[in-house]
């Protein structure tokens, strides 16, 4: 069982940056597939960016070009890049290793208003 914890949320105006880290308490193997969802008020929680299992990298189209995805095996870490923020951004954002079945973290809030 791998736990997570969410990092670097905040109050951001519209086309500023914020960067999410993500530790986990253990191994994160490259063969995990792990990643970032999002969860605004109302809405089903949602894919953002991730790695598969074979160590490829996607993106929603809503946030490509803009949100970067990256992770450390030796340090056990995951981060979420997240430049020219909009307000339709505005959400809970969670790591998640292992798809929906597998361990979440707590989330951290991510809010994008002037």
């Amino acid at each position: 069982q791998v736990q997570l914890a969410e990092s670097g949320g905040g109050l951001v105006q519209p086309g500023g940056s914020l960067r999410l880290s993500c530790a986990a308490s253990g191994p994160l193997r490259v063969i995990h597939a792990m990643g970032w969802y999002r969860q605004a008020p109302g809405k089903q929680r949602d894919p953002v960016a991730g790695f598969s299992g074979d160590g490829t990298i996607y993106y929603v189209d809503a946030v490509k070009g803009r949100f970067t995805i990256s992770r450390d095996t030796t340090k056990n870490t995951m981060d979420l890049q997240m430049n020219s923020l909009k307000p339709e951004d505005t959400a809970v954002y969670y790591c998640n290793v292992g798809g929906r079945t597998g361990n979440w973290g707590q989330g951290t809030q991510v809010t994008v208003s002037s």
